[in-house]
């Protein structure tokens, strides 16, 4: 498949997951926008591999994860009020708030669970994609899952409110 074909078909897939991955819909445009400058540099790394979109989100995650160290990168935004009388979904409030608590997770733990719940990997290809063991994988989901668990139980909000325990 050529490369231009494959960014095509596979851009709308990276750009969701990386979405979910970075909680923060710019900083997931600039990371595969990356992931993609690095591919046209060297075209020849998709031809090497069997999965183009595997091989693509994992540069995706290893991107993300190198963006702790490229601080100077991140560029500060101005937060919009929200718009006053129009009315969220239930559905839209509950992914909001559970993209800003995986925000607070660290990268790593939300790394583990947005492979695991939204790529829908198993926990050894989780741990081949980040470059670990299996039990660092599992350690990491249990410790995130667990600071989710408490957020979720301490904060009183209506939208959280709702959510199951």
């Amino acid at each position: 498949m050529e490369l231009d074909e494959f960014a095509r078909t596979a851009l709308p897939g990276l750009l969701a997951f990386a979405r979910v991955l970075t909680a923060d819909r710019a900083l997931a445009e600039d990371v595969v926008y990356d992931v993609l400058a690095k591919l046209y540099a060297k075209p020849d790394r998709l031809a090497d591999v069997r999965n183009g979109e595997a091989y693509a989100r994992r540069m995706v995650v290893n991107e993300y994860l190198s963006w702790g160290r490229k601080w100077f990168r991140i560029q500060p935004h101005a937060q919009l009020p929200d718009a006053p009388g129009v009315d969220v979904a239930d559905g839209v409030a509950d992914r909001e708030m559970l993209r800003g608590e995986l925000a607070r997770l660290p990268r790593r733990q939300r790394a583990v669970l947005v492979l695991r719940y939204y790529g829908g990997l198993r926990d050894d290809e989780i741990a081949d994609e980040l470059g670990c063991s299996v039990s660092t994988v599992r350690s990491h989901a249990s410790r995130a899952l667990a600071a989710l668990r408490i957020e979720l139980t301490t904060d009183e909000t209506p939208a959280r409110k709702a959510l199951p325990s």
